[in-house]
C-alpha cells in the first residue's frame, strides 16, 4: 500500500537522522565538548547566548565545574563558544529528531494511515526517545561535580540507547517497505544473525567504554598490544570485575578480542549462507554485511596506530551504525520472505 511506503520512508529518515545524532555525539565526545553546557533546559535550552552577557553568563557557569578548574583553566572565551557550539548542536538536533518523529506521526494519524495495531511499537520508540534526552542529561551531569569528564558507564548507556532507537526505526521502516505479512523464518541461520546484531550491541558498547575512558590513547601498537599477544596486567584493579570498566588495558583488549570473534562469527555465517540460503537478499545482504564488518576493522585498526585522529575515531564510530544496520536488514531478511 502507498500509505505503508510512505510511513517506510518516514522510519528510514528518523533512524538517518539517529545516525548523524551518533556522529555529532561522537564529534562532541572527540572534541571535549559535551560539559560546555552546565545546565538542562528542554525547552529554553533551544536558544543560545544571543548577546555578549549571555555569553559570559554560560562561560561563568562552565567555570564552576572541574573540567575547567583543573582542566581547561587557561580557556579563552572564544576557545569556550568553540565547545559550547558543539554541544548545544548536539542538543539541538536531539530536539529535531524528536519533530522528525512527532509531526509525521500526527499527520499520519490524523490521516488514518496507521492502523491502531500498529501504534504501540510507534509509541514505544518515541518513548524511548524522550528517555534518551533524559539519558544524556544524566550522563552529563556525572560530569558536573566530581569528575573531569563523564562516567563511561553511562557514556555507553546513551550510545546503547541510540542504537536501539535506530535499530527500531531501521526494523519497522523496513517492515513497511516490504509488506511483511507475519510469515517469520526460523532456524540456525535466523539465530545466527540474531546473534551477530546482539554481539555488534556488544562491541559498540565496549567502544563506548574505551572512548570514555580515553583507553585508545594507549596501547596503540597491532596486532600486539605494548609488545605482547596477551600483555600482562589484565587484572591488575581490585576488586576482578573493575578492570573490565576501568582498566585502560583491559578494556581495549575486550574491545580487540569481541572484534575477532565477531569477525569470525560472521565469516562462518556468511558461508553457511552462501551454501544454502537461495534466497537473492539474503545472500546480497550476508556479503554487504561482510564487507562492511572488514571495513570497520581495517578502519578501526588505523585509527588506533594513528592515535585516534578525530576524523578517523568519528568514521569508526559511524562505521558501527552501519555495520549494525547491514546486521538488522539481513536479519530482516532472513526472518521475513
Amino acid at each position: 500500500m502507498e500509505h505503508d511506503r510512505q510511513i517506510a520512508y518516514w522510519l528510514f529518515t528518523l533512524a538517518g537522522f539517529v545516525v548523524l545524532m551518533v556522529l555529532v555525539g561522537g564529534l562532541t565526545r572527540l572534541t571535549d565538548s559535551g560539559l560546555s553546557i552546565t545546565e538542562w533546559e528542554p525547552i529554553r535550552g533551544a536558544i543560545p547566548p544571543l548577546s555578549q552577557a549571555a555569553w559570559d553568563l554560560a562561560f561563568a557557569k562552565y567555570q564552576q565545574i572541574p573540567e575547567y578548574t583543573l582542566v581547561n583553566h587557561a580557556m579563552t572565551l572564544h576557545e569556550f563558544k568553540v565547545i559550547y557550539w558543539w554541544e548545544w548542536a548536539h542538543r539541538f538536533l536531539g530536539r529535531i529528531v524528536g519533530l522528525v518523529f512527532l509531526l509525521p506521526f500526527l499527520v499520519f494519524l490524523l490521516q488514518g494511515k496507521l492502523a491502531r495495531h500498529r501504534l504501540a511499537p510507534l509509541l514505544g520508540l518515541f518513548a524511548l526517545g524522550g528517555l534518551q534526552g533524559f539519558m544524556g542529561w544524566y550522563m552529563v551531569s556525572s560530569g558536573l561535580s566530581e569528575r573531569v569528564d563523564v562516567s563511561q558507564y553511562r557514556l555507553a548507556m546513551h550510545l546503547g540507547l541510540a542504537l536501539i532507537i535506530f535499530g527500531i526505526a531501521l526494523w519497522l521502516a523496513l517492515s513497511y517497505l516490504r509488506g511483511v505479512d507475519g510469515r517469520l523464518q526460523s532456524g540456525a541461520r535466523v539465530a545466527a544473525g540474531g546473534l551477530i546484531v546482539g554481539l555488534i550491541l556488544v562491541q559498540s558498547l565496549l567502544g563506548a567504554l574505551v572512548a570514555g575512558i580515553d583507553a585508545g590513547m594507549t596501547y596503540n601498537d597491532w596486532p600486539f598490544m605494548d609488545g605482547d599477544l596477551i600483555p600482562p596486567g589484565l587484572f591488575a584493579y581490585q576488586p576482578l570485575i573493575t578492570n573490565f570498566f576501568e582498566n585502560h588495558l583491559t578494556v581495549q583488549f575486550d574491545h580487540r578480542l569481541v572484534a575477532y570473534f565477531l569477525t569470525a562469527v560472521i565469516g562462518w555465517h556468511i558461508y553457511r549462507v552462501l551454501q544454502s540460503d537461495s534466497r537473492p537478499r539474503v545472500r546480497q545482504t550476508a556479503v554487504y554485511l561482510g564487507l562492511g564488518m572488514v571495513a570497520q576493522v581495517v578502519l578501526g585498526i588505523v585509527a588506533l596506530m594513528l592515535v585516534l585522529p578525530v576524523g578517523l575515531a568519528a568514521a569508526h564510530q559511524i562505521g558501527a551504525v552501519i555495520v549494525l544496520g547491514l546486521a538488522i536488514t539481513h536479519l530482516h531478511f532472513l526472518r521475513h520472505n
